[in-house]
């Protein structure tokens, strides 16, 4: 009998590189000031990262408005690691951009294009807003199927059983199909802590429950306290939009827009 040929198919999407720097979670610090041996991913240089912490002790007072760090030495020496534990210090949102030389002094892209381009990445909006939320550590994950409208033996989400759990109290909900779907874009699983916005059904996941975290454990997650007050309150939600975020909608925007005129063009000149 012959064996039964299985071949795996290769992706073609390109896949994520992980950088040189991504084990670095900050200076390495502690509440002093005073550098630790061997903390956030850093070993050694004690001296320059006891001064970048007071660069983010400065930055956090607004007293570095209008000014630069210069950070110099030879290759090698942790030149971009210090300048991501400063941004790591400052907090996740905090975005890092880093630039190329040869990016910048190509013949093919202007100077100017190049600063612009990150500087729309690193310039971000802070919009607050006070609306109505049920956030806690999902404790159950159930979605209720039933027979599908069109017929035939398929299935369909009616609804589903979701659990929440905080400091208070434990709550359970019964959600929209809908919300599902938000729910499997978002990979919430049981023991994530999340929040859903009551009136537009949105669904953010703001991390892992920080029960679940272990000393050794290798998987880059957020770990988060359990939510504290009841499951259904008022939250004042925060949300950060990049520059290149509003960049991104305008152009598709502009691409719908340019994709309409020219398909009326085409009308015209067939009439």
């Amino acid at each position: 009998m012959e064996k039964m040929k299985i071949e795996e198919v290769q992706s073609t999407t390109k896949k994520q590189r992980v950088a040189t720097h991504t084990h670095i979670k900050g200076l390495g610090l502690e509440v002093t000031g005073k550098p630790l041996p061997f903390a956030s991913g850093f070993v050694g240089q004690a001296e320059a990262r006891e001064a970048c912490g007071l660069v983010v002790d400065m930055i956090r007072q607004k007293k570095m408005a209008g000014k630069a760090l210069l950070l110099a030495g030879p290759p090698g020496t942790g030149k971009t690691a210090l300048a991501l534990g400063i941004c790591q210090e400052l907090g996740t949102k905090v975005p890092f951009c880093p630039m190329v030389g040869s990016e910048v002094y190509s013949t093919e892209v202007k100077k100017t294009e190049v600063l612009m381009e990150n500087f729309r990445r690193a310039i971000g909006l802070r919009i607050k807003e006070n609306k109505e939320v049920y956030e806690g550590e999902v404790t159950e994950l159930s979605p209720e199927e039933t027979d599908s409208i069109t017929g035939g033996y398929g299935k369909s989400i009616s609804h589903v059983i979701i659990g929440l759990k905080t400091v208070k109290g434990t709550k359970q909900l019964k959600l929209d199909p809908t919300i599902y779907d938000a729910l499997i874009k978002e990979k919430v699983a049981v023991g994530d802590v999340i929040y859903i916005e009551a009136n537009s059904g949105a669904v953010k996941r703001v991390g892992r429950s920080d029960a679940f975290a272990t000393e050794f454990d290798l998987e880059a997650e957020e770990y988060v306290p359990l939510p504290k007050g009841e499951v259904h309150k008022k939250k004042e939600i925060v949300q950060l939009i990049y520059w290149r975020h509003v960049d991104d909608n305008n152009l598709g925007y502009y691409h719908c827009l340019l994709g309409t005129s020219l398909l009326l063009s085409t009308k015209e000149n067939k009439a």
